[in-house]
């Protein structure tokens, strides 16, 4: 099972991990990009760092985290990412990242599986039928 359960999601950011969320595609001034976002324990608190990086459309590059960011404000925190929310208690800062991202409830997962999903995008484009 990739998604962790609300619990789950809640037990890993008690245990101080970062927990995440591939949100799509997206374009930025022409060009592809993906998005993610990222719910972090930090100092007593929960940050939440959205990202929109580069979509370099190919599988042996499988960690949004290591993409260059689109977004000019972004490139001052490489990363970890600007952080546009912090809130205590992990159930807020969930809450938090899916009011400010449109991050689903359901779709959390722990530290690097967001690439996973990534990787099934990039995948799925070879089965795709060609667009008329």
């Amino acid at each position: 099972m990739r998604y962790l359960t609300r619990r789950s999601a809640v037990g890993a950011l008690r245990r101080g991990s970062r927990i995440e969320q591939f949100l799509g595609v997206a374009e930025v001034n022409g060009a592809a990009a993906v998005r993610w976002v990222a719910v972090s324990p930090m100092d007593g608190a929960h940050r939440v760092s959205p990202h929109t990086v580069e979509d370099p459309d190919d599988d042996r590059f499988a960690d949004p985290a290591n993409f260059f960011s689109l977004d000019p404000v972004d490139e001052e925190y490489p990363g970890e990412g600007r952080e546009t929310g912090r809130s205590t208690g992990e159930e807020r800062a969930m809450a938090l990242a899916e009011l400010l991202t449109g991050a689903a409830a359901d779709r959390w997962v722990n530290v690097a599986v967001a690439g996973e999903e990534y990787l099934d995008l990039v995948r799925s484009r070879w089965s795709a039928p060609p667009a008329s």
